[in-house]
């Protein structure tokens, strides 16, 4: 993606919208400015309820559902009510579960606030799905770490009953958002605003309220916008390369899942260091015509 985008001159703004928050934009600069100290642990939590998909069973397609298009690059298989719409995010053919689908933009903040930081040297993951028996693959619990040497970056699924964390506050049934922990403090940051922690005390010395509308998308579009008009991919707030490098974390987490182990990765040759279950998992076997090109 990131070579089409620069081969085609392309601007693609990826659908992080948080980055073109106001509140989101000073806390991410308050942190490079050493607000907490030196950053040793960035979290994001994904503490969305999810409850029981159930069992639909298999059933020919409804009209005006082009199944197979739907399905692209997967494997083909029977039309079912829980492998469409919404549903599709907890099947390992179309989804990568609540890390790949509301986590990314927590995942995105945790590399955001760390400088958009890479990727790790190794990431270790582990959960299940606990609590129900219905058709979801994916897990609803979920603990990711990844570590790079000097500080790590922690992303946590919990879609059963949970309660809040570290003072982020708990939207309806959610709690979802960042903390990053620091050699002075730590600083909690949501859609909500951000507040900053300091001393063995742990007193609130800052406390900024959202200048938009929770969840408002307008600034990050008028970004968009200003970026098409000049043609600069440094001009956008999400290009793709930061969306890839972010969509790529949760990849590997949900790679170190799934073959139940911690992996080591090796940038330079882009994979994991001697593991060829982890390494087929990087990427699939394209149904045709819905095949990835090797070259743009």
């Amino acid at each position: 993606m990131v070579e089409a985008a620069r081969k085609y001159k392309r601007m693609v703004q990826v659908g992080s919208q948080g980055r073109s928050l106001k509140h989101k934009i000073h806390a991410m600069q308050l942190l490079k400015e050493g607000v907490i100290g030196k950053i040793h642990l960035a979290k994001g939590m994904c503490y969305k309820r999810r409850r029981s998909i159930g069992h639909t069973p298999d059933q020919p397609v409804p009209p005006g559902v082009n199944w197979d298009m739907f399905l692209g690059p997967a494997p083909m298989r029977p039309f079912s009510v829980n492998r469409f719409k919404y549903n599709w995010h907890w099947f390992w053919d179309t989804g990568n579960g609540d890390i790949g689908n509301q986590g990314v933009h927590e995942m995105d903040m945790c590399r955001w606030g760390m400088n958009d930081v890479g990727f790790p040297k190794t990431v270790t993951s582990s959960g299940g799905k606990f609590a129900y028996q219905d058709d979801q693959e994916t897990p609803n619990t979920q603990l990711a770490t990844f570590d790079y040497g000097d500080f790590q970056i922690v992303f946590e699924v919990r879609g059963l009953i949970t309660g809040d964390e570290g003072g982020l506050a708990r939207r309806g049934e959610h709690t979802i958002g960042n903390i990053y922990y620091g050699s002075e403090g730590y600083m909690v940051v949501d859609v909500g605003g951000f507040q900053v922690y300091k001393g063995d005390k742990i007193q609130k010395v800052m406390d900024e309220k959202p200048a938009e509308p929770e969840w408002t998308p307008a600034p990050h579009m008028a970004n968009l916008l200003q970026a098409v008009r000049s043609r600069n991919p440094k001009d956008l707030n999400t290009d793709v390369e930061a969306g890839v490098l972010s969509a790529s974390l949760c990849h590997l987490a949900n790679i170190s899942y799934r073959v139940g182990r911690k992996l080591t990765w090796d940038q330079a040759n882009k994979q994991f260091v001697g593991d060829a279950e982890a390494n087929r998992l990087l990427s699939r076997d394209y149904r045709k015509p819905y095949a990835v090109p090797e070259k743009v």
